[in-house]
């Protein structure tokens, strides 16, 4: 892959209801309010959800008038892997970013991206039926037994891409375990939580990053396809809604993306 491709940021997790889409249309328009050129793909061509996001903030800049940072996107609908990889060529050339967003389900497509990416993000629910997509724990210790497929997948992925990272100059994949939609939870089940991801996390490398809570708000922007960093098209904004901006903030700090300080100087930030 040329040096000067974009960023790839794999939204990917074989369960759904993860806030995945969600989280991938937050991080693509806050990098898009950073001044960076954003690409988006769709890889479910039955939701569409990423899509019709995007689309939807596409007509309310028309209906009313207005501009915002948006993402170019679109919808693969192939039935190839090559042709999926010459619409990631076309979709994000020019772009600092390119951006997949996955089905909630066992894909090839999918998970041909997620070998692929520069940034791997695997949301998770705060729960041990999540936990389950990359890791099985003891029913009575709660300690890890073994690796999931979709790990051990991961992981030989990120050995291979480290080997090759000087040869073929490609960028070492960092992958990021998000934690959404975080409840309040009896505190010897979330210590359980806590201490099998941090152990996982020490056995295949991920990072464990803080993600978005589970909020009424999000589902309200859908139909307008805007997001809480669109200040001054939300209307009056209650705390809640100020405190979930402040985990999109805290989200986009733990991804750690590379950008040039320089584009996005003079540029308003997250």
């Amino acid at each position: 892959m040329p040096a000067n491709a974009p960023h790839r940021i794999v939204f990917a997790n074989e369960k759904g209801g993860t806030g995945k889409s969600t989280t991938a249309v937050h991080v693509a328009i806050a990098l898009a309010y950073q001044g960076a050129k954003v690409a988006a793909l769709d890889l479910d061509p039955r939701q569409r959800t990423l899509f019709r996001y995007l689309e939807n903030r596409a007509d309310t800049e028309k209906r009313r008038g207005i501009s915002l940072p948006n993402a170019r996107f679109g919808v693969f609908t192939g039935e190839t892997v090559e042709e999926l990889d010459l619409l990631a060529q076309e979709t994000g050339e020019g772009c600092d970013f390119l951006i997949f967003d996955t089905p909630g389900r066992d894909d090839v497509f999918a998970r041909h991206v997620a070998t692929g990416a520069d940034t791997l993000v695997t949301p998770l629910n705060d729960s041990f039926v999540d936990f389950d997509l990359i890791g099985q724990v003891d029913a009575e210790n709660f300690k890890v037994k073994r690796l999931s497929f979709y790990a051990e997948l991961i992981w030989e992925t990120r050995k291979k891409r480290a080997m090759a990272t000087i040869r073929d100059q490609r960028r070492e994949m960092d992958w990021v375990v998000v934690r959404n939609r975080t409840q309040k939870q009896e505190a010897r089940n979330q210590k359980r939580i806590d201490d099998a991801l941090n152990e996982l996390s020490k056995r295949v490398g991920f990072r464990i990053a803080q993600g978005l809570s589970e909020r009424v708000i999000y589902r309200e922007l859908f139909p307008s396809g805007l997001t809480l960093l669109d200040k001054g098209h939300l209307g009056e904004l209650g705390t809640s809604h100020l405190v979930a901006r402040q985990e999109l903030r805290t989200l986009i700090a733990g991804l750690n993306l590379p950008f040039s300080a320089k584009k996005a100087r003079g540029v308003e930030r997250v």
